[in-house]
């Protein structure tokens, strides 16, 4: 950094470098490690939290148990205490000391993080709130995984967006991703549509558009089937005939699934979702299946119910699973089952991350347990992360979804949004591209509100206004902040960071309050990693946001004579949309830069 601040000893798990305010954090541990032996700098550098109330930071001291009274402790520290580039001051409260850290120092120190790593990195892409963690680590995210021949519903989204958060949020920590979409494109389902399709289907429509032409010849044969038992012991015998590898019948399948996917890779691109790897249940491979079959087998877990194969998971309240059907068939526990050992035996990853809803908790659990029965090594790094249910989601008409619908409906109702204001209107320069990206971060956001186990309720009004905490307010704030450099040409280009102003920010507490929330934004990548929650990011943009919000009245640019003062409010802005654009790129949010 061009900027230095003194010299601190190293500290396990803090790395200034990447993170600035782990140097604060430091100083305010040396001081109290200092103060109070026998605690160490390391101890007491992870109880420093962050403040509340207008403070900084805190400590709780009792959490340390040293002998003596907490206000003889804290009475030790005060008194010990000098000011310097660190910390400006320290208060004592009941339990907890209260630290305040040094604004000019936090404002150069922040404001030149935020740039130099935004914009002076040698891999040449921003990497402030990045961290190399994972370094060396290898993790495979299996998200969204759709139903061939079925509407791609709101249920997939939610593993889309939260997938692609994680796939996201591990490469910013260093880690290679490989990420996964594992298709349900195998099973009696198929069989059905094979002969569903001999009698409704259309290969002229099949090309218009497959995943939705398949679908409606499977609701058509369900129909039938409702009536005739025949169509069901047809379908049957037609997925055997698949799995045993006859040709005719694989012919009409191949084509569906490519087309599918073709399809689906569209979709994604629209969601600004990529899959490094397509695979699906009629991948894996019969010899693994097998295999597991035969190892639970030799451990005695396997019990014979009337020519089916179940495992008993009873001992650990899992109830039974079925392995394989009675007429052979496989099924999906035995298919996950072989692409688990399959994925390590290919990828030999260091974790494997399944994102399925909190409906399938059972399912999982008792896959995970099987691998694990079997004596796998690697079985013990696989995660489930779960979420909950998305409540009723239907188009404005209130019709069954189709996510395309979904999309397109949420970009229609912001282009209407966006022809309110003519003027803004004419300057924007893909109307049907800005709407729909400012469509998807309300569809996004209103997902990742909340903590992820939490159903939430699909709520149109709420999910596409400009006020309140929704997507398209967090693309509102990255425009406004775009459009200073529209605004004041005059102040550009900025001076190099070293020689900005920015002491002249410390008059106002508007400006501190927006430098110290970009400081904190490596921890909440750190943080987000630890517990896979997208909230704890998205809270983080809107409380960047709103702190911004307050700041446009006091800490003006434009019309500021003081061309210095000017200058360095512009830098402060210009880091404030270049992390709030880091937080919303994390969140698979393209922002804008007009709207």
């Amino acid at each position: 950094m061009s900027f230095k601040l003194p010299t601190l000893p190293e500290v396990p798990g803090a790395d200034p470098t990447r993170a600035v305010l782990d140097s604060f954090k430091i100083a305010i541990a040396k001081r109290v490690a200092d103060a109070l032996p026998p605690l160490t700098l390391e101890q007491v550098y992870q109880g420093v939290d962050y403040g509340k109330k207008g403070v900084d930071f805190t400590i709780a001291l009792p959490r340390f148990r040293l002998p003596g009274k907490v206000d003889v402790l804290a009475k030790t520290v005060i008194d010990q205490f000098q000011a310097d580039d660190f910390v400006e001051s320290v208060t004592h409260d009941k339990a907890f000391l209260h630290f305040m850290l040094k604004t000019p120092s936090l404002l150069r120190a922040v404001l030149t993080q935020v740039h130099e790593l935004t914009y002076d990195t040698s891999s040449g892409a921003p990497e402030y709130g990045t961290n190399t963690s994972g370094a060396g680590k290898k993790v495979i995210i299996e998200y969204s995984s759709p139903n061939i021949a079925k509407s791609f519903h709101v249920g997939h989204l939610r593993s889309t967006i939260i997938g692609a958060f994680l796939s996201n949020l591990y490469k910013a920590c260093g880690w290679d991703v490989v990420s996964m979409n594992y298709l349900g494109d195998w099973g009696t389902q198929f069989g059905l549509i094979a002969v569903g399709f001999e009698k409704y289907g259309s290969d002229e429509e099949l090309q218009k558009d497959a995943i939705k032409h398949l679908f409606d010849v499977y609701v058509n044969i369900n129909k039938d089937a409702e009536s005739d038992p025949g169509v069901k012991t047809a379908a049957a015998a037609w997925f055997k005939r698949m799995e045993e590898g006859d040709e005719d019948a694989l012919k009409n399948w191949r084509v569906w699934r490519e087309l599918s996917v073709k399809k689906y890779a569209e979709e994604y691109d629209r969601l600004n979702v990529h899959f490094d790897v397509y695979t699906g249940e009629s991948k894996v491979g019969k010899k693994w299946q097998d295999h597991a079959l035969e190892r639970l087998n030799e451990m005695g877990l396997i019990s014979d119910v009337e020519g089916a194969k179940l495992v008993d998971l009873e001992k650990w309240k899992l109830g039974k699973a079925v392995l394989r059907k009675k007429d052979g068939t496989s099924i999906y526990l035995t298919r996950d089952i072989g692409g688990a050992i399959e994925r390590y035996e290919q990828h030999k990853f260091d974790k494997m991350i399944y994102v399925i809803s909190s409906q399938q908790d059972l399912h999982t659990s008792q896959f995970i347990k099987v691998l694990n029965l079997m004596q796998f090594p690697w079985a013990q790094s696989i995660e489930h992360v779960n979420y909950g249910l998305v409540l009723g989601m239907s188009t404005r008409k209130g019709t069954v979804v189709f996510l395309e619908q979904i999309i397109r409906e949420a970009a229609s109702v912001m282009h209407d949004q966006m022809k309110k204001n003519q003027e803004k209107y004419a300057a924007v320069e893909d109307p049907e591209q800005t709407s729909l990206e400012v469509g998807l971060a309300a569809i996004k956001i209103q997902d990742m509100a909340a903590k992820r186990i939490n159903n939430y309720t699909f709520n149109w009004d709420r999910m596409t206004s400009f006020e309140g905490d929704t997507g398209p307010y967090l693309q509102y704030a990255h425009v406004r902040l775009t459009s200073l450099t529209r605004k004041n040409p005059e102040l550009l280009p900025l001076p190099p960071p070293a020689q900005i102003a920015t002491e002249t920010l410390a008059e106002h507490p508007a400006a501190r309050e927006i430098a110290f929330l970009l400081g904190t934004y490596p921890d909440v990548v750190r943080t987000a990693l630890r517990t896979h929650e997208p909230s704890g990011v998205v809270t983080f943009a809107f409380r960047l946001a709103h702190a911004i919000s307050s700041a446009w009245e006091t800490v003006v640019v434009k019309g500021e004579a003081d061309v210095e003062r000017a200058r360095a409010r512009m830098w402060l802005y210009l880091c404030a949309r270049d992390v709030l654009g880091a937080a919303m790129r994390l969140l698979s949010i393209r922002p804008l830069e007009r709207m």
